[in-house]
């Protein structure tokens, strides 16, 4: 079997934390130059933008040289260049760190912070943050969270040792714990493990259950219950142990129990969005605890967030958004 040539190192340094865009150009096509297939290719960006950004030598081959603005096209071709990111209202919560050693560095994400950029969150992410601060540019995620959800995830320093710990999550030899507030149903008979199959289709906010071979299995235990104040159904506290890491496995499965997290906004059903900046009431959903043999050195890992959910601590608060 042929084995596939890896590409060549980014030539252009992170800016906040973000690697530069890496293109390559495809093998055959009807571009005459480079900048008719960057217009072309990325639709988002105006001519004008892509026409800047060559003109200011910020399009550059695998050499650092920029790439000239009638440059002709050449196919396979890497270019690398940086995009101007979407704006972004900061998320006023620290990503703390929970372990570091030379291998891997273990952060409790708060609530709202994407783990890695994506869409419209870039320098506002775990990933970005931590490189920065920590001074590690080669800091990459073995995992990630949802972005509403807080606790635990793993990173890893070195790049080529980040694929064993990536094998860890998936030949499921973490074991993940996770801490969840929401109705209290006194007539939900638990500890029990539910057990479905959850189709996540892209372009749609919200994932489904669906017949078929169950894809996701998750242990739901009770884990305490008290008067909500005010009156009004009471608060339960749940413990969460996912077999498997369907998206938002958990949040499905507690929605179909008839206990939706507090806070979710997709669960049971897909709510408006909330305007950017508005960090109230936070789902109730926290990754509590990371168990794991390490790879790499063979040491026994059991990390705890230091996190709390505030529905549970105080349920005013939540609710008021304090």
């Amino acid at each position: 079997m042929r084995r596939r040539t890896p590409p060549p190192p980014p030539p252009l340094p992170q800016r906040d934390g973000v690697d530069p865009v890496r293109l390559r150009l495809p093998a055959d096509g009807p571009w005459a130059t480079v900048r008719e297939h960057l217009v072309e290719r990325l639709s988002g960006a105006a001519a004008g933008a892509v026409g800047a950004m060559l003109d200011a030598g910020g399009v550059v081959t695998a050499d650092g040289r920029p790439v000239a603005p009638d440059a002709p096209y050449r196919p396979g071709l890497y270019v690398w260049f940086h995009r101007d990111p979407p704006p972004e209202v900061p998320v006023p919560f620290p990503v703390e760190v929970v372990y570091r050693d030379e291998h891997i560095v273990v952060a409790d994400k708060p609530h709202f912070l994407a783990t890695t950029p994506r869409g419209g969150h870039v320098r506002q992410t775990a990933l970005a943050r931590l490189r920065t601060e920590l001074g590690l540019p080669a800091l990459g995620a073995a995992h990630r969270l949802d972005r509403l959800t807080a606790g635990l995830v793993l990173f890893t320093v070195r790049p080529e040792e980040r694929g064993a710990y990536q094998g860890l999550f998936r030949d499921r030899l973490v074991r993940k714990e996770y801490e969840a507030v929401a109705v209290h149903d006194p007539a939900l008979v638990l500890p029990r493990t539910v057990r479905s199959r959850i189709v996540k289709e892209r372009g749609v906010l919200a994932a489904r259950e669906t017949d078929g071979e169950p894809n996701a299995v998750t242990r739901v235990e009770a884990a305490g219950h008290r008067p909500r104040p005010g009156g009004g159904p009471g608060l339960g506290r749940y413990r969460l142990v996912p077999a498997t890491g369907q998206t938002h496995q958990l949040r499905v499965h507690l929605s179909t129990l008839g206990v939706p997290i507090l806070g979710d906004p997709l669960y049971p059903e897909v709510t408006d969005p909330v305007a950017p900046g508005d960090f109230r009431r936070p789902l109730q959903l926290l990754a509590r605890g990371l168990d794991f043999t390490d790879p790499v050195t063979g040491r026994e890992h059991r990390f705890r967030s230091g996190r709390t959910l505030t529905a549970w601590e105080s349920y005013a608060d939540w609710a008021e958004g304090r």
